[in-house]
């Protein structure tokens, strides 16, 4: 529920004085973090306590949501959006390892479907909360909510799946 892509046409024309052109840039910018992300990643393959590494992304994809929620003009905007991308991106790498090294491998492939599904629908989800919330509150509120939100989520999971946090690469029965 972070993402609120749907309301891009909003908020580029209401907070950032934009166009078209500015809505584009708005929907690039996750992916040229991401993409950014992918070209120095070599670092993941290093990472041991992976379950703290994705939510550390996590939160800082929530963080940089909520800071695009704040901004009022374009390259903050891009700057916050691309660095949500690139968290998102790693956070994503980080899930994909430890599912796959953490299932059976009579199970791989349907928690495989699961974690597609998720990945899939959960962004449209996100878009109807967004503007729901938007048109019940404010376009800021629904924005930076959101990525309070997702911060507050990754506290709650913390909390809630401890071994996940503790979750160690490096240990054979991980």
């Amino acid at each position: 529920f972070g993402m609120p892509s749907a309301l891009f046409p909003a908020f580029a024309l209401h907070r950032l004085g934009g166009d078209a052109a500015t809505v584009g840039y708005l929907y690039a910018a996750p992916y040229a973090g991401a993409l950014a992300g992918s070209l120095v990643s070599g670092w993941t393959s290093h990472v041991r306590r992976q379950g703290l590494a994705v939510t550390f992304w996590a939160c800082l994809w929530g963080a940089a949501i909520g800071g695009f929620g704040l901004t009022t003009s374009l390259w903050p905007a891009l700057v916050m959006l691309a660095v949500a991308g690139g968290a998102d991106f790693y956070s994503a790498v980080l899930r994909s390892v430890i599912l796959l090294r953490a299932t059976p491998d009579h199970l791989r492939g349907r928690l495989k479907g699961i974690e597609f599904m998720q990945v899939a629908s959960a962004p449209s989800l996100g878009d109807l909360e967004a503007g729901v919330l938007a048109s019940l509150t404010s376009l800021r509120f629904a924005v930076v909510s959101g990525g309070v939100l997702c911060i507050a989520g990754c506290v709650v999971t913390a909390l809630a799946l401890p071994g996940f946090l503790r979750y160690d690469a490096s240990e054979p029965d991980a």
